[in-house]
């Protein structure tokens, strides 16, 4: 009876253990699979000390102490702010461009986001657009159109944990080149069907919408396709060019701050929280086990011989959500196809952030010859 009893009080102690492992695992998960849910980090909050006309005055962090041009996101509240022009011990001022949400004042909180817009291209930029649906598997995505006067459309793709707001920040630029622009949503966002199960899957069942994106354009005049993503819209992108249905209408890819392994995308996901370390594995093996990812088949697209047509690639050494090592390997793999500009100082999609203007001049080379 003892005997029987320590055997079964063992297996008690074994099943709970792995049932706790299988809940952190799974809570330490959602943070890269539903990071809008999840919200951003805590630690991200930031005082605002005074605001004038032209001016606003954080507390000193390394967000806020940034070069570049940013977002500043409070409850209800969504600025853009521009140059650091002063900085102490504990403050820094910069220039603040503009107020498009809400009232920023002194003794408030927010958060600094590369999505430097809110609202669409009109509210954003006066840019002329039509809200367009675009035929999903899963039903009508909404999406974005801007006309304009060349053939070749440009297909713009947000990452993980944003919206098509990331976009607006290049709208301005890709318009100057006279490009025609569809900056779809896909599956979990706001005004998209919700995926089956409810979590994103870091790109690879998201390039489906990206497909059917390609294929409406197509439908309606575009003879050649520019792919343009964000963090896992770059996946997207990489996936739609080996698997898409109308693959053969791509000539370029733009890839900011591409996730190409999505491993430590999750680690870094976990990591950014404040959460233990002894969490990231089985973070991990939640993330695959949700959402059927394997490794070798998504990095199947990531690969050297995969890039079959003139790529940019804009990415920084100092992005912690997705190696920037990766892309460096994948640019030095295909020297005759991939350019590859470095932006160091740049958090994770935030490329343009730091600087606009190198930025655009990188971006108007590489699709020049495009046009």
């Amino acid at each position: 009876m003892r005997l029987r009893f320590a055997v079964a009080a063992a297996a008690t102690t074994v099943v709970g253990a792995g049932t706790a492992a299988l809940a952190a695992g799974r809570y330490g998960s959602r943070f890269a699979l539903k990071p809008s849910v999840a919200g951003p980090p805590p630690e991200g909050l930031i005082a605002v000390h005074s605001v004038t006309r032209d001016r606003v005055v954080l507390t000193r962090t390394g967000a806020t102490a940034r070069r570049g041009v940013y977002g500043l996101v409070g409850i209800g509240v969504h600025a853009t702010v521009g140059a650091v022009t002063e900085q102490t011990a504990y403050s820094v001022t910069r220039r603040l461009l503009r107020v498009q949400q809400g009232a920023l004042g002194g003794g408030g909180f927010v958060r600094t986001t590369p999505q430097a817009y809110c609202g669409d291209p009109g509210s954003a930029h006066g840019l002329h657009f039509t809200d367009v649906e675009v035929p999903g598997e899963l039903g009508p995505l909404p999406a974005w159109f801007l006309p304009g006067a060349r053939a070749t459309w440009i297909i713009a793709v947000h990452g993980v944990g944003a919206t098509r707001e990331q976009v607006l920040n290049v709208l301005p630029a890709l318009r100057r080149f006279r490009f025609p622009q569809l900056v779809p949503a896909y599956r979990n966002d706001p005004g998209a069907p919700s995926s089956p199960d409810g979590i994103g899957h870091l790109g690879d069942t998201e390039w489906r919408d990206l497909d059917a994106a390609m294929r409406y354009a197509v439908d309606h005049g575009a003879r050649r396709l520019i792919l343009y993503g964000w963090s896992t819209g770059a996946t997207m992108a990489l996936r739609a060019l080996n698997q898409s249905a109308v693959r053969d209408r791509v000539g370029g890819l733009v890839l900011d701050s591409p996730v190409l392994d999505w491993r430590s995308t999750v680690k870094a996901a976990v990591t950014a929280r404040g959460l233990p370390a002894a969490l990231t594995p089985l973070a991990v093996r939640a993330a695959e086990g949700r959402t059927g990812l394997r490794a070798a088949r998504h990095s199947d697209a990531a690969v050297p011989s995969a890039i079959t047509v003139p790529t940019l690639i804009v990415h920084g050494p100092d992005d912690a959500f997705a190696p920037w090592a990766a892309s460096r390997e994948l640019a030095e793999g295909r020297p005759d196809m991939v350019a590859f500009h470095s932006v160091p100082g740049a958090p994770h999609a935030a490329m343009w952030n730091a600087d606009p203007d190198t930025y655009e001049e990188r971006l108007r080379r590489f699709l020049t010859p495009l046009m």
